[in-house]
């Protein structure tokens, strides 16, 4: 087990509730990446990769997540040195497509 000093923090878990409620489909995807993450030891983008192999960095602290074979995008902004990860977006792969058309992941 590890020392609760080195797991991330997540801001929020309520945002993966709501959207969980409104698309069931998504809920044990979504608890899976949201206890791999509490669980990690993140220092820089390198160990978010090691990780989560798809995640791509979009610019000003955020990162996208692919979560439950790509069907729904998880946007976040992390600050590694706070051990701190918060949740600016979750959407679906189509809901992203919007989102990223209008140039907006590096913003949330």
């Amino acid at each position: 087990m590890r020392n609760t000093l080195s797991q991330v923090v997540i801001i929020a878990q309520k945002i993966i509730n709501e959207f969980a409620s409104k698309y069931p489909l998504s809920a044990d995807a979504l608890n899976r990446w949201y206890k791999e993450v509490r669980d990690s030891d993140w220092q820089n983008f390198a160990d978010v990769k090691r990780t989560f192999n798809s995640t791509d960095a979009v610019g000003n602290d955020r990162y996208v997540f692919d979560i439950g074979g790509n069907k729904y995008r998880l946007i976040a902004m992390i600050h590694f040195k706070h051990r701190t990860l918060y949740i600016r977006f979750i959407g679906t792969h189509v809901q992203y497509d919007e989102l990223n058309k209008k140039g907006l992941t590096s913003t949330i």
